[in-house]
């Protein structure tokens, strides 16, 4: 939500003089209470009034496009008090976040305008919920986006609210278009509910990242094209006046957490530092925290419960600041935030823009900084392979849908296609704003109706993106202002020089770092050794594909919870490992700096808690022989390694573990696909099964990388059926 005390203050025009004058007077009184100004000097801006002017005495559409900080959910509070006041239901605002709807709430609070929320987090408070709309008791209701296509929701709830609503607002409206850096299919479901409201109920979209092309996508979508006869479109420019944006380029990832160390208590009040992956929020904000620094990671994988004390402790300046992914993007407003820092750099300006936005809204000053890496293109390779799947495999999944006689939920629907989870879902709702697909209770069905894959569309959208990642490459090594730069990408036709960055006044970071802190990030990063949790419940879906497994793995089928030297997304050992396993890579015998690392994990892992040398009663037995995983694509490096513990380890190397056929394996695709695909592959060989079987206790299992764990598990099912008392899993790297 947008910082509201970001306001012009002035005269107004009397309503003797203008004949909306008391309309203005009445706005301009609502603000003074939102944003508790008591003396009543607070005006709306030019373009707050005339959105306001065109919902409430107009009852038009509008789409604002402002920068952060400007306002835009002023707009939408005033508006609600004064349609509310004349009569009109309640506001219902789709908002992408909780913590966006927390903040909401609290505002409006302020303003004497009553909301409430219907979310996946408060299911039980509904139909107090619904009772209190009918009341006539709630002035706002904000609603999650993936809320609308909820078959209760949509069907019981989303009718009602239609038909009563008295102004529709749609929060972070980039979201709605696959031009967009943020694209969710969910919002594309406001089609259906503008198609049920009223004649003459309002409707305000808002944003602040958005670029002309996604203006105009969201301006169509929501029916308010400029050149409709009753649209309003906003935008203005994009200049944050206080914020002072920087690059700086260091050595390699321990000199960047070194300069965190040296100089984050340097940085103005307290702020956010964003990591690209979970797995390096972690470890920064761990090393930071060891170091002393009061901070805390904010990621997907947070507790919600433990996201919002983290968002309370930084409101409070309690914590220096949140080591965060895009998670902490949309929806958090601390006007006083002092600072961005971005460890990695995000593929898309526009995602870019959004995040630094963050910062500065209630201040003169903050700072803005990019620390760029060498990982960051391969991370952005990796979120660019989650895109919209292939034709083939969406008339696949459209054939099986069609075929059942059921729906079909997503866990029985995911064990029939190669997609997935979370990319067959988002794939499925776009099909549902297509009309190929409907969700029901219970599951999906496919409607029958002509669907047309889009090449043309999604070709360009791939496109797009890597226009974006070449204005980010381009942000980052420019001479020039680099706030021109990110307004010029954003169509900004306003940018000129800021004369605030560190290009505009010579002035960037100094790039030194201390030898201790050096020493104490090299030592962070160069610690290998992440755990490998081990499979055991197996996919849902396997019956109905013809597999005999169910439930949980027994015990005695499982394997142990293993290790691995690192994982691809680390900021560490993440550089060093993912050009040695890319697809491009020779093959070859392992680098000993690798297998050296690796011995480490070893001894780490037989001394450390839990391990087998520490004689604790529940420890894994000490391992008497290794087994390695057979390698199409790198059999030398992984042969090296097995060869390589084996000999440090003095223990026999006992043989691989063997596909049943030449025929390649699908790569990585869902769970239940891939226990399909390997389901009868996987073979010990007699001379294997004969090993296993001289030497009994636990075996080392050795394998380059695994991502799904699937392999792993289901050679470790067969030592274990082979007579092996455990199997501890050692591979070089995990995905994340």
């Amino acid at each position: 939500m947008d910082a509201m005390s970001d306001q012009t203050t002035g005269s107004t025009p009397s309503a003797e003089n203008d004949p909306r004058g008391a309309l203005r007077d009445a706005a301009d009184a609502v603000l003074a209470r939102l944003i508790g100004d008591e003396a009543g000097a607070a005006r709306l801006r030019p373009d707050q009034w005339r959105a306001i002017e065109a919902l409430v005495a107009e009852r038009r559409r509008a789409l604002v496009v402002q920068r952060t900080g400007w306002g835009k959910s002023a707009v939408y509070f005033v508006a609600t008090a004064l349609l509310r006041e004349r009569g009109a239901g309640p506001t219902v605002i789709v908002s992408p976040l909780l913590a966006l709807m927390r903040n909401q709430i609290a505002a409006a609070g302020r303003a004497g305008i009553r909301a409430r929320t219907i979310n996946s987090a408060n299911q039980e408070e509904w139909e107090t919920v619904r009772e209190e709309i009918s009341a006539g008791a709630v002035d706002v209701l904000l609603v999650s986006p993936e809320r609308l296509n909820n078959p209760d929701f949509r069907d019981g709830v989303l009718p009602q609210l239609a038909a009563t609503a008295g102004l529709l607002v749609v929060d972070e409206a980039h979201c709605i278009s696959d031009w967009g850096h943020d694209f969710r299919p969910d919002y594309r479901r406001l089609r259906t509910m503008l198609g049920e409201l009223p004649a003459g109920v309002p409707v305000l979209a808002t944003t602040a990242t958005a670029n002309a092309r996604v203006t105009s996508d969201v301006a169509e979508q929501l029916g308010t094209g400029a050149s409709a006869d009753d649209a309003l479109v906003l935008r203005g420019p994009l200049d944050r006046t206080s914020l002072r944006l920087s690059v700086l380029r260091l050595p390699d990832a321990a000199h960047r957490l070194a300069w965190l160390d040296d100089h984050l208590q340097r940085f103005p009040g307290s702020g956010i530092i964003y990591t690209l992956t979970v797995a390096a929020a972690e470890e920064v904000a761990a090393h930071l925290t060891a170091r002393g620094h009061r901070v805390t990671a904010y990621t997907g994988r947070t507790e919600p419960a433990e996201r919002a004390a983290a968002e309370d402790d930084l409101l409070a300046n309690r914590v220096k600041a949140l080591v965060a992914t895009s998670a902490l993007g949309m929806g958090f407003d601390k006007p006083d935030l002092g600072f961005v820092i971005h460890l990695g750099s995000p593929s898309s300006p526009i995602a870019y823009y959004q995040q630094v936005g963050r910062a500065g809204r209630g201040v003169e000053h903050a700072e803005v900084l990019l620390l760029p890496g060498p990982e960051d293109e391969a991370i952005w390779r990796y979120f660019g392979s989650l895109a919209f799947p292939p034709e083939e495999q969406v008339r696949h999944t459209l054939a099986v849908l069609a075929a059942a006689d059921r729906p079909l939920s997503l866990p029985a629907l995911e064990a029939r296609v190669e997609l997935r989870r979370t990319r067959l879902e988002t794939m499925l709702k776009v099909l549902d704003v297509d009309g190929a697909v409907r969700r029901e209770r219970g599951g999906w069905t496919a409607t029958g109706a002509p669907w047309r894959y889009d090449t043309e569309r999604y070709a360009w959208v791939a496109r797009q993106r890597e226009i974006e990642q070449e204005a980010m490459r381009e942000y980052a090594a420019t001479g020039g202002c680099r706030m021109e730069l990110l307004r010029r990408t954003l169509d900004d036709e306003e940018a000129e020089p800021c004369g605030r960055c560190d290009n505009c006044t010579d002035m960037g970071f100094d790039a030194q770092v201390s030898p201790d802190a050096l020493d104490a990030a090299k030592g962070e990063l160069s610690r290998p050794g992440v755990s490998v949790e081990p499979r055991k419940m197996w996919p849902t879906g396997l019956p109905a594909a013809g597999i005999d497994l169910k439930g949980r793995i027994p015990v005695g089928e499982q394997a142990a919870v293993g290790r691995a030297l690192g994982r691809l997304s680390d900021i560490g050992w993440g550089d060093r490992l993912r050009p040695l396993l890319s697809p491009e890579a020779m093959d070859g015998a392992l680098p000993v700096d690798v297998l050296d690392a690796v011995v480490t994990v070893l001894t780490d892992w037989a001394r450390g808690p839990g391990g087998w040398a520490s004689g604790e009663p529940d420890a894994p037995r000490r391992p008497v022989g290794v087994v390695s995983v057979a390698s199409r694509s790198r059999p030398r490096l992984v042969a090296s390694l097995a060869e390589g513990i084996a000999h440090v380890g003095r223990m026999p190397l006992l043989g691989e573990v063997r596909p049943t056929s030449l025929d390649r394996p699908p790569g990585p695709s869902n769970s239940a696909r891939r226990v399909h695909a390997l389901h009868g592959a996987l073979e010990l060989g007699p001379e294997l099964t004969e090993a296993v079987k001289t030497h009994p206790g636990a075996l080392l299992l050795v394998d380059d990388f695994t991502e799904s764990g699937w392999t792993l598990a289901l050679a470790a099912r067969l030592l274990r059926a082979a007579g092996a008392e455990q199997v501890l899993p050692l591979v070089l790297a995990v995905r994340a």
